[in-house]
């Protein structure tokens, strides 16, 4: 090998291709919650319009759909995992505030409590990240194996725009019914006294949450908005999988 060869392949910063193993498993997960996510959208659809009025009276939303919802929605975790580990180059941090943010309307919010299961934020909440999810992990699935039509590289990078508001215009209607449970029912926070000497309040803490939205949601909108002017501004796209989301 030439010093030329040697010097080039050493350089600092040098991008390395993922191993063929570390590919299959980046398209398996992402085509995997394509399936999900679709999976979803279908049951959005029959629940709402395919059925009547009396499938509805006797089953809820959250019924119907919990465990696709659960499975598919934890799942996402994993990216924070794979964003960590640098098999994408996603921000971790980025990727934990979105993914936490969801992860706390099924988990802390929809699963902890009654009201939750029953606000009309959830099947706000619900179509946005379907369609969404859908086109996302898409995308990512299909630059692995280095195909993506130019219609879903807009499609990524610009629905986004109507989404995104109305998934966090939903996540914020169920954090406003479990509140209100939280708050006649003090369900999951701890007083004193105890053994711990300490308290917690579910109440307050969803309402810190909600808040917390105020500065979180608008930075994370127009990180979408750079990532949108860098692929359709004219900017390299390289691999949607190696960029922040």
């Amino acid at each position: 090998m030439s010093a030329k060869a040697v010097s080039k392949s050493s350089k600092p910063g040098a991008s390395k291709e993922p191993s063929a193993v570390t590919k299959l498993y980046l398209f398996a997960y992402n085509a995997g919650q394509v399936v999900g996510w679709s999976y979803i959208l279908w049951q959005l659809v029959n629940y709402y319009i395919l059925q009547g009025p009396e499938f509805r009276a006797q089953v809820t939303l959250w019924e119907y759909t919990r465990l696709a919802v659960i499975i598919f929605q934890n799942a996402a975790f994993v990216e924070i995992l794979n964003a960590s580990f640098g098999l994408v180059k996603s921000n971790p941090v980025v990727t934990g505030f979105q993914v936490f943010s969801r992860m706390m309307v099924v988990v802390g919010v929809v699963m902890a409590t009654p009201t939750g299961k029953v606000s009309p934020g959830l099947p706000i909440a619900l179509l946005a990240w379907a369609i969404t999810e859908i086109i996302r992990y898409g995308y990512y699935a299909l630059n692995i194996v280095k195909v993506v039509p130019h219609f879903v590289v807009f499609l990524r990078y610009t629905t986004f725009i109507v989404l995104y508001p109305i998934g966090v215009t939903g996540e914020l209607l169920c954090f406003w019914w479990a509140q209100s449970y939280a708050r006649e029912n003090s369900v999951w926070s701890v007083v004193m006294p105890n053994k711990w000497n300490a308290t917690f309040s579910y109440f307050g803490f969803l309402w810190i949450v909600m808040l917390g939205y105020i500065p979180i949601f608008p930075q994370l909108y127009l990180h979408m908005f750079a990532q949108r002017r860098k692929i359709l501004g004219g900017g390299s796209s390289g691999s949607p999988q190696k960029k922040a989301n």
